[in-house]
């Protein structure tokens, strides 16, 4: 059984950098764990996190709840940026 933390992880209202955490685990096991081979991907998980983690403290700053936009919401958000 997964435990409750595990859980959110893998819940994309919650977590928005999911897909670049999933590639980042392929990549890794596909390449015997060489972090050299995988350096894109953690660059791309990285970039995420810090986009969402920026947007995230806006929102938490200006009283907007949830502080975290939903899977749906984030994007449309993405869209809208292009």
């Amino acid at each position: 059984r997964m435990s409750r933390h595990a859980k959110k992880l893998r819940d994309h209202d919650i977590n928005p950098c999911l897909a670049e955490t999933d590639a980042t685990t392929k990549c890794m096991d596909d390449n015997n764990y060489n972090k050299d081979m995988c350096t894109d991907y953690f660059l791309k998980y990285k970039n995420c996190r810090k986009f969402w983690h920026g947007f995230m403290m806006q929102r938490k700053r200006n009283g907007v709840k949830p502080e975290m936009p939903s899977a749906e919401e984030r994007k449309k958000i993405l869209e809208s940026m292009g």
